[in-house]
């Protein structure tokens, strides 16, 4: 197996090879060589040809006889285009996101790349909604997503057009064209793990030794036919050629001329990442085909070649990318913001929360029944013990989603900040994020600096972990190389999310924050972050006490389950 790879452009040869310390002594030898350090590479002219002929026959390099000129300058990408007709919305778009949606509308099939925060999920609604505005057909919607945003989807949907969705579910699994003829959904949501569920008739027995392919799948055609434009999110998730959400999504966009894949990470690791995120959109063919792009953006030991022209010639084609760092962007993003994920539980501790919950609507309905205030105020201690077990209940059931979210945290090259509670929780995160760190309790002094140094320094340590009371304060540096936290539990009051939110918001931050909760739905979280937010602007000194504040919240709950 090669090492390397010698390819001659224009009047020099690129040499590029894994590290050996002989080959790197001998390319040292060559005559007239130089590394290129931007690129990695080595260039030696192409007077040396049997220098460097020898030199590729001696350590086993793979040597091109291909010919090309290199451009002189640097390959210039356009600007965005200007959106020339007027979408109506709910809110106004942000100042840099009419110029995506421009794109999308002149391009159809696309790659929308932009950063994390910089509104992907309201552009891709309003370019279909300007496709239909133009006239061309754009609904019904197939949306195509992680399960932990199915339900933001229809919130964002909403909020941003005069359109409804519908997450796909058993009961309407069967029916759910009928949403649309009636006008009651023009978009579709359904998670990755649904696909074979809702558009698979039936996959063919895959002989023993060989690969499931596409042909190998049944789809229902009456289904795929039914809608006009699919928008993939989290794109990322399908760049394995070999996986089965791969192949289902691919043939659910055949045919397609709406096709968006939203992604901040469209290559995770190399550009072979891109080739089934082409596929899907039917857009290998403007990059020659299978072969010519692997062979002509995969080369070299790296996987990795000709750069600077493959991310020319995908913003020319079918992707855009904005970041939030860059000036004419940053300036209009607020300092901290906060996003809410609204988290399904799964089956179990769904029938567990069920059943938490009449028992503890039965026991506010005894307290009602007490006459004597006395005897209601000494029941409150177990209520408080009542209502933290619906909140570990939820802890536990939204844990798949919050680990989804964080996955694709780290996947975006970015660390992130963890805040929980129960032991049990913080343990299950640790557990499925190895490269962390942790703050609790359990820590001394020392302990606690060391786990920050860590997480600060060590490029192996994504994650870190913090229990609200012993890293919700007096927590410093974090800052210096995060900017998203996100929190898997939270507290009662809103001084105490303030502070634990400022681990990350404070003297030194020099990017935007972003702020995650992750709400169980149905549950007592979603309840709680509004009693949260309610008090948001008051500090816990101007309202009382904590035994205080925390009395008056137990009376807003016995409000809440005993009517």
């Amino acid at each position: 197996m090669s090492v390397g790879t010698i390819m001659q452009v224009g009047k020099v040869y690129k040499i590029e090879f894994a590290y050996r310390p002989a080959i790197t002594a001998a390319v040292k030898e060559l005559p007239d060589r130089q590394f290129r350090y931007a690129d990695k590479i080595w260039e030696v002219p192409v007077q040396h040809h049997i220098a460097v002929k020898a030199f590729a026959k001696k350590y086993d390099l793979d040597f091109h006889i291909e010919t090309g000129v290199e451009p002189v300058t640097n390959f210039v990408i356009p600007p965005l285009p200007e959106l020339t007709i007027n979408i109506p919305t709910k809110r106004p778009m942000l100042p840099w996101q009419p110029g995506g949606v421009a794109y999308i509308l002149k391009n159809r099939r696309v790659i929308v790349g932009d950063d994390m925060g910089l509104g992907k999920t309201s552009q891709a609604i309003i370019a279909i909604e300007g496709l239909h505005q133009l006239g061309e057909a754009s609904y019904p919607c197939l949306i195509i997503c992680p399960s932990a945003v199915k339900e933001n989807w229809v919130k964002e949907i909403n909020q941003n057009i005069s359109k409804k969705g519908i997450v796909l579910q058993n009961s309407i699994k069967n029916t759910f064209m009928e949403y649309f003829r009636v006008g009651m959904s023009q978009f579709f949501i359904v998670n990755f793990e649904s696909l074979k569920k809702y558009f698979v008739d039936h996959i063919d027995e895959v002989p023993k030794g060989k690969q499931l392919r596409l042909e190998h799948i049944h789809f229902n055609k009456k289904y795929l036919d039914f809608f006009k434009a699919v928008i993939v999110d989290e794109s990322h998730k399908v760049k394995s050629i070999k996986s089965q959400s791969t192949k289902f999504t691919k043939g659910i966009c055949i045919g397609k001329e709406t096709i968006l894949l939203l992604t901040g990470t469209p290559i995770v690791n190399k550009p072979m990442d891109l080739v089934s995120q082409l596929g899907i959109m039917n857009r290998m063919a403007d990059f020659g085909g299978y072969t010519a792009f692997v062979k002509r953006y995969c080369s070299g030991p790296k996987e990795a070649s000709n750069l600077k022209e493959l991310n020319y010639k995908l913003n020319s084609i079918c992707f855009y990318r904005r970041n939030k760092t860059d000036p004419d962007i940053k300036k209009f993003l607020p300092d901290k913001a906060r996003q809410v994920i609204s988290c399904e539980l799964d089956p179990v501790h769904r029938k567990e929360y069920m059943h938490a919950q009449a028992d503890l609507e039965s026991y506010m309905i005894n307290i009602k029944k007490q006459s004597e205030e006395s005897v209601q105020k000494s029941m409150k201690g177990e209520v408080m013990v009542r209502i933290g077990i619906l909140k570990n209940i939820s802890a536990r059931g939204k844990l798949a989603d919050a680990f989804s979210f964080i996955q694709d945290i780290i996947d975006n090259g970015q660390k992130i900040v963890v805040f929980a509670s129960l032991k049990e929780v913080i343990a299950k995160v640790q557990e499925r994020f190895p490269r962390s760190v942790r703050i609790t309790g359990a820590e001394d002094g020392k302990q606690k600096q060391a786990a920050v140094d860590r997480f600060k320094s060590d490029p192996k340590i994504d994650v870190i972990v913090l229990n609200l009371k012993a890293g919700g304060t007096g927590v410093d540096g974090l800052q210096n190389v995060a900017t998203q936290i996100c929190f898997i539990e939270f507290g009662w009051h809103a001084a105490i999310m303030d502070q634990a939110e400022d681990r990350l918001y404070r003297t030194g931050q020099h990017s935007n924050v972003m702020c995650t909760y992750f709400l169980g739905k149905s549950t007592i979280d979603e309840w709680n972050y509004k009693l949260i937010n309610s008090k948001r602007e008051i500090a816990n000194t101007v309202t009382g006490s904590e035994d205080q504040t925390e009395e008056t919240f137990v009376d807003s709950v016995m409000s809440l389950f005993a009517k």
